[in-house]
């Protein structure tokens, strides 16, 4: 898997993927247990395109555990880089849920951004569904 897109708070269901692509079928299925509370993580062959240091942070976010969340700051620390480098990395990821970027948040405790469809909306559900929006947001 490459890349993940969806069409947030459109009111129509989503054109299921072509049929016949075994992966696909398993990361709508991933996808739709997580969404339904049954899953708590992914197991898909991930393959993003990004730099060297991008495809780092990536790999790094998706070992914040289901529920939990990082600053911007504690991830820059772990991959030997600095807090704005790494916003801008999780800005570019190309796999959003998957690759939670989401479980990343401002040093404040501020949501900070979201490239994901619908930005920081998408962002608190996200964390809401899995109980790990701080309180000082809700």
């Amino acid at each position: 898997m490459t890349e993940l897109s969806w069409d947030w708070g459109n009111d129509r269901p989503a054109d299921p993927p072509p049929a016949g692509s075994p992966l696909l079928d398993r990361a709508r299925a991933q996808l739709e247990a997580y969404f339904a509370g049954r899953r708590d993580g992914f197991d898909l062959p991930l393959a993003p395109r990004g730099t060297g240091f991008q495809r780092k942070v990536w790999e790094r976010m998706r070992r914040i555990p289901y529920g939990a969340t990082w600053s911007y700051a504690e991830l820059a620390r772990d991959v030997g880089s600095v807090a704005r480098a790494v916003g801008q990395a999780c800005g570019a990821n190309p796999i959003p849920i998957i690759i939670p970027c989401h479980r990343v948040l401002a040093e404040n405790g501020g949501l900070g951004g979201f490239s994901g469809a619908g930005g920081t909306e998408s962002k608190s559900f996200l964390l809401e569904l899995e109980g790990a929006l701080p309180l000082r947001l809700l």
